[in-house]
């Protein structure tokens, strides 16, 4: 049951997310933006592999070039659907991490106002923007090379009938949303001191509400254009997880009269 609770109230962070974005829609609108670029960015490249997943199909299968035309052409079909599958995948779990190098500042800025609307903000490490963004670079590549890890082999496990229908899809959406997570949670932890080891150390041991924020990212981000709208809203509640919940990362800051208590997760979902 703690385990259980501990993942909805993670979904619960999404959703404080989600209230704090409504009562401040300005900022809101203002986290729309790099969303909004780097959307712009995957539809050129998405649009110009799937006009070349036939081709590419070709060229990794010249062994078929002597076979019955029917088969060959059918063959190659479902591999331009396959490495097209492929780069979707990676679109999806790259958007956040394109997403927040490319907006940095603008989410920087972001999580602290969330945090502020709690009380004091950590005054974190001043980094100079050229050597913060190739270390976020080199923190996401990390990230992505862990994350593909367990995607790949999924992907492949989705052609094995039934358990590619049923296990695989829950599993990927754990794997995910977890790396989602994350990426999500970095701004906040790094203001507070914590470097990558650290991080995934503090996930790991907050496994389900990791996930449970996580995965709700995931299935929204998948929705099309979900990504864009929902961004804001994911800073703003992994800003809030890493505050009120994430273990040493919830240190005890001064709060202003009214402030919900770092050691009491949010309500659920539809409670008051």
């Amino acid at each position: 049951m703690g385990v259980l609770r501990a993942f909805f109230g993670g979904i619960g962070f999404f959703f404080e997310g989600m209230r704090w974005c409504a009562r401040h829609p300005r900022w809101w609108l203002f986290g729309l933006l790099p969303a909004l670029v780097t959307l712009v960015i995957y539809a050129v490249a998405l649009t110009f592999l799937g006009g070349r997943a036939g081709d590419l199909a070709d060229f990794a299968t010249p062994f078929a070039d002597g076979w019955n035309p029917g088969l060959r052409d059918t063959m190659r079909f479902l591999l331009g659907i396959v490495i097209f599958g492929m780069g979707l995948a990676i679109a999806v779990l790259t958007f956040t991490a394109l997403t927040l190098i490319i907006g940095e500042p603008f989410y920087e800025k972001l999580s602290e106002k969330v945090e502020e609307s709690y009380g004091e903000v950590p005054e974190g490490n001043d980094v100079p923007w050229w050597r913060a963004i190739p270390r976020s670079i080199r923190d996401s590549l990390i990230t992505l090379w862990f994350a593909l890890l367990f995607t790949v082999p999924l992907f492949a496990l989705g052609f094995v009938p039934v358990i590619g229908q049923t296990v695989v899809p829950v599993l990927g959406a754990a794997v995910s949303g977890f790396f989602l997570t994350v990426e999500l949670t970095t701004l906040a932890m790094e203001r507070r001191g914590m470097r990558r080891k650290e991080r995934f150390g503090v996930l790991r041991a907050n496994k389900a509400a990791a996930l449970g924020f996580g995965v709700v990212v995931f299935l929204i981000f998948l929705i099309p254009v979900g990504a864009v709208v929902a961004m804001p809203v994911a800073v703003a509640g992994a800003a809030i997880m890493v505050r009120l919940h994430l273990g040493p990362a919830a240190t005890a800051l001064p709060r202003r009269q009214g402030d919900r208590d770092p050691r009491t997760p949010p309500p659920l979902p539809g409670r008051s």
